[in-house]
């Protein structure tokens, strides 16, 4: 019986900001990050402030987060409620039940019945809906993951594919939520456990904090509920002109979402430590493309701050900030809010007069539609915001025009220098260090970043642990797992159990073959992490070295701690066809599909384990699905291939399965059991002189069986 394809976890970094440090944070400098006691529930602060607090919750911000109720929901969960994703062929179903709502996807099998269907209930919304909501599923764990299907305002409001989905190999309904992603949307955790987790999942045992509350804006409010009459709250207002805009560039100045790093946080800061009033910087590093790279007029969805600063307005002025504009706590609609934009450009512009009878101006008093006009995000594509870059003159071009999905995580991957964008470099503490890690942890500068990196260690006096660990992660990212394990080891010397340190040394000694160390190490990593990568990759390395029951145990705990994860249902899958007990297989390979439908390993054991059991049809069908969804030089690519075209032949079908071997070739020229398979058929086929030259290659291989059934076949024809 064939053996089944086992599926490892293959490390990126896809991130927009980085989290530097997974594991609890280190304490702040003073005076920089409130304890989690010092907030309090935001109802306490609308008792005294009760019509700030009720025109709040109208705003976008007072929005941001919140269950779904009948009162709250905009969306069409009934009738125009379908979606089918043709990419990745999954069809989508939104739904109300019983006051609840859910989302739903299946596919249709051989039978033209729906199969692998996942439905999960929306216990969250993120977003206000002026502009798009993405809904979020809270597992069991307690972890937040995003489910596939967002809500557009656009057009009276559709549904569509969240940012990101919009190709054949999404997340659907297994992308992780991060404590990053809740920071912006989000008052701060209920519980210091919570806020202090040693990993960036969004795990809230004690519950979801819903929305932005009062004390994002004006810090903790613990201490002004005791004694309101005492200056113990921040007012934004009374802030210098550069700690009030922090307030609210803390989350508007995302110069990307695509990989860079737009963002590093500082060593020892949690996700939920900065305070209203402290430096910006203290807390964050903000990074960008370097200039003139193709990158100076990228529009994106929560970089309202970014294209503020680079107006010219904002540049000459001592004064403008965001609240010079907008009011956060109530937000003016339809002509009222016309009438104040207008007037606040007037209160600086009040010479309009003059310059229409000078024939400098139009005679129309609607400054945004020209200056300030509204544009459809490069990011979020399905999404049309104002741009807040204040020009003299509109672009010609058509800014509402229907732009192209990102395709893929690589799909808008940077390769350049990463520069700092704020605050200034010269004003920053050990400036290179950070730049530095911003060339690699985005690999968008990997060389030069580590040259940097390494130089910057050098010249520090007892640098973080961290640092060795970014270094580290560069160094085997590129193959350099000789020089890396060193650097994963002195990052453990200086941060013991830092699992995500030991996670990567583990994989580095693996690649070494450094077996013992390397169980060793994912040992320790699994003790101390709830990812189920880790548990998966230590039941690979058990297997490996043929430790069958510690590598069940392995696989195992993976699904336990994230029963979702779909390659460990596979490699559990492929152990449990190995012992003999096809059933049991059978029905994992069908769980990693159902969590995954694109894993084409699964897609193509799952075929094998059909054929052996004479369900043909069945195992063509996962064959081709093999075929659709794998990527050339898959471990999936060559297999479910070779094997479909095995099938065809088998119906005399033998101009498709030609089509099959020759998509081998086309990636893989020298592959054996490939060009065996063509020259085989083009022998049957009566064309002998075709096949020569790929059953001569087929001959040479160091598979025994291909060898000799290539040689065998040249003898025949040379008779």
């Amino acid at each position: 019986m064939r053996r089944a394809i086992l599926v490892g976890i293959v490390l990126s970094v896809g991130l927009a900001a980085y989290v530097f440090s997974k594991r609890a944070p280190a304490p702040a400098p003073s005076g920089s990050t409130a304890a989690v006691s010092e907030y309090v529930d935001s109802e306490e602060c609308a008792s005294c402030h009760a019509d700030v607090a009720e025109t709040y919750k109208r705003t976008g911000m007072g929005r941001s987060f919140f269950r779904p109720a009948a009162a709250n929901t905009i969306e069409d969960f009934k009738t125009k409620n379908t979606f089918y994703h043709a990419a990745s062929d999954r069809y989508y179903t939104l739904i109300e039940r019983d006051g609840r709502y859910f989302q739903k996807r299946h596919q249709l099998g051989p039978d033209g019945k729906q199969t692998n269907i996942e439905e999960d209930e929306v216990h969250y919304v993120l977003g206000s809906g002026n502009h798009a909501r993405t809904y979020l599923h809270q597992t069991e764990q307690k972890k937040l993951v995003e489910l596939p299907i967002a809500w557009y305002a656009q057009q009276s409001g559709y549904w569509g594919m969240n940012p990101g989905y919009d190709w054949k190999h999404h997340s659907d309904f297994r992308r992780k939520i991060t404590m990053e992603c809740v920071f912006c949307h989000n008052g701060y955790p209920n519980s210091k456990s919570d806020a202090d987790r040693p990993d960036m999942e969004a795990v809230f045992p004690s519950g979801v904090p819903e929305g932005i509350d009062c004390q994002r804006c004006h810090g903790p409010g613990a201490a002004h509920v005791r004694a309101p009459q005492a200056a113990n709250i921040v007012n934004p207002a009374k802030l210098s002109r550069d700690r009030n805009l922090e307030v609210c560039m803390q989350c508007h100045l995302e110069t990307t979402s695509a990989p860079l790093p737009y963002a590093v946080r500082r060593v020892g800061r949690g996700v939920f430590s900065y305070k209203p009033g402290e430096p910006l910087s203290d807390y964050a590093i903000h990074f960008d493309h370097a200039p003139g790279t193709g990158h100076d007029d990228k529009f994106e969805i929560a970089g309202s701050a970014y294209r503020l600063r680079k107006s010219l307005c904002f540049q000459k002025s001592d004064t403008m900030t965001c609240t010079t504009c907008h009011n956060p706590h109530n937000v003016p609609r339809g002509e009222e809010a016309t009438r104040h934009y207008v007037s606040v450009c007037k209160s600086c512009h009040g010479n309009l007069t003059k310059l229409v009878a000078a024939r400098r101006h139009t005679a129309s008093e609607g400054c945004l539609g020209c200056h300030m006009p509204k544009r459809r995000t490069d990011d979020v594509v399905h999404a049309v915001m104002t741009d807040h870059y204040i020009q003299r003159r509109k672009p010609s071009r058509d800014l509402l025009a229907p732009l192209a999905e990102n395709h893929g995580p690589q799909a808008n991957q940077y390769k350049g220098e990463v520069v700092v964008y704020y605050p200034p470099a010269s004003s920053l503490r050990e400036s290179e260090l950070y730049s530095a890690v911003a060339q690699v942890i985005a690999k968008a500068n990997v060389p030069e970043g580590i040259r940097r990196l390494e130089s910057a260690i050098r010249q520090t006096a007892n640098p973080s642990g961290e640092f060795y660990f970014e270094l580290a992660k560069a160094l085997a990212d590129d193959g350099a797992h000789e020089r890396a394990a060193p650097m994963f080891e002195e990052t453990l010397r200086r941060l013991p159990d830092y699992w995500p340190a030991l996670h990567r040394l583990g994989l580095s000694l693996m690649r070494l073959e450094r077996f013992d160390r390397a169980v060793e190490a994912l040992s320790r990593a699994a003790s101390l992490s709830s990812e189920g990568t880790v548990h998966n990759e230590l039941g690979l390395l058990y297997r490996r070295l043929g430790r069958t029951t510690e590598a069940l145990t392995a696989l195992k705990n993976a699904i336990a701690v994230d029963p979702r994860f779909a390659p460990a249902h596979n490699n559990l899958a492929g152990m449990l066809l190995d012992a003999g007990d096809v059933n049991a297989a059978e029905a994992e390979f069908r769980e990693a599909i159902r969590f995954q439908p694109d894993l084409a390993a699964s897609h193509a054991s799952l075929a094998h384990l059909l054929m052996n059991r004479s369900r043909f049809a069945e195992a063509q069908f996962h064959f081709e699905r093999a075929v659709r969804v794998s990527e050339p030089g898959d471990a999936a690519f060559g297999d479910a291939h070779l094997s479909l075209g095995g099938m065809k032949e088998l119906q005399g079908k033998l101009e498709d399965a030609a089509r099959n071997y020759r998509a081998v070739l086309a990636v893989m020229p020298d592959d054996p059991k490939a060009n065996y398979s063509l020259g085989a058929l083009l022998v049957m086929q009566g064309k002998a002189t075709q096949s020569l030259p790929h059953l001569q290659k087929a001959a040479q291989s160091t598979d025994v069986k291909t060898r000799e059934a290539a040689a065998e076949t040249l003898r025949r024809l040379n008779r």
